[in-house]
């Protein structure tokens, strides 16, 4: 097969792993920055551009590695490609919910997933009930398109969480109040999805004096057998917001596993140091799989 990576860089740990796993098993694989592509859009043939002027074209499956700083051109650009009928590991449509946090909190909470208490509001005047809403302090204050624990903000006093309110909706940026799981002390689970299977899974406890444990500030990470609940939990969330491929965060708590949230790109340098598992090659075997599925069924619609 000749397989797209939509990456910004193609020396990035889990691009090149990606990279390797994909030649390893014989298939072309080229590296396509999305923010270097332009689009020629007709109802025709619709085209993508790189930045030599060379149409891209002739690919079997795309693997999206989109980060948060470029979601709306890249999933713009995923989208032509889903157009053509290529496949994609995740589509653009269910990136773009797990990525905004509000929004996924709603599909999950829909289905009845289990989630932190979350408070979601615009006007200043709803500050003090809003913090009620979710316990008081402590509590955590999360920017809606944040990632690797950034724009996460622990608020340990009502007076704190009051200001930081006020500050962000000056800013006039959107954000979630969500209860803080005292019990956790620091630690939640990563759960990698890969189809209707949880293939790898690892506990990152924070660093001292921090609360986030997303190995990007700090954490460390090692092997973590989940329980039958937590591995059901994972995959219906992935499942929810339609993602093939996710990195499904859960807390433990004192009224049961939690989902602290879904990522569409999830890394792959934690999750295979932790478990010892070549995550990038089980991901080239979903593809080879479901992309022959797909090419199948067009060829008997054709």
């Amino acid at each position: 097969m000749q397989i797209a990576i939509l990456s910004r860089n193609k020396k990035l740990y889990s691009t090149r792993r990606l990279i390797e796993a994909a030649t390893s098993r014989g298939h072309t694989v080229e590296v396509v920055d999305p923010l270097k592509c332009y689009m020629n859009i007709n109802s025709k043939k619709p085209e993508m551009h790189d930045e030599k002027g060379r149409v891209l074209a002739g690919f079997d499956a795309i693997i999206p590695r989109i980060g948060a700083s470029i979601t709306f051109y890249a999933t713009a650009v995923l989208r032509l490609f889903e157009s053509q009928g290529i496949y994609s590991l995740n589509q653009s449509i269910a990136i773009t919910r797990a990525r905004d946090k509000l929004r996924a909190h709603q599909l999950l909470a829909r289905k009845g997933v289990g989630m932190p208490v979350t408070g979601f509001a615009h006007s200043p005047t709803n500050t003090h009930d809003l913090i009620n809403l979710v316990g008081g302090a402590p509590l955590v204050i999360k920017l809606l398109e944040g990632t690797q624990g950034k724009g996460v903000i622990l608020a340990e006093s009502n007076k704190l969480a009051e200001n930081l309110i006020y500050a962000f909706r000056d800013l006039d940026v959107f954000f979630l109040v969500q209860e803080f799981i005292k019990e956790a002390n620091g630690e939640d689970i990563r759960c990698f999805v890969i189809g209707d299977k949880v293939v790898a899974s690892m506990v990152r406890r924070a660093k001292k004096g921090e609360f986030r444990a997303n190995i990007h500030q700090g954490g460390t990470a090692h092997h973590v057998k989940i329980t039958p609940t937590e591995r059901k939990m994972a995959i219906q969330a992935a499942k929810i917001l339609g993602l093939h491929v996710a990195g499904v965060d859960i807390v433990r708590s004192a009224r049961g596993p939690l989902i602290l949230e879904v990522n569409a790109s999830p890394g792959l340098k934690g999750i295979e140091s932790a478990s010892g598992k070549d995550i990038a090659s089980l991901i080239v075997q979903y593809i080879e799989k479901n992309a022959k599925l797909l090419n199948h069924k067009a060829s008997l619609n054709a």
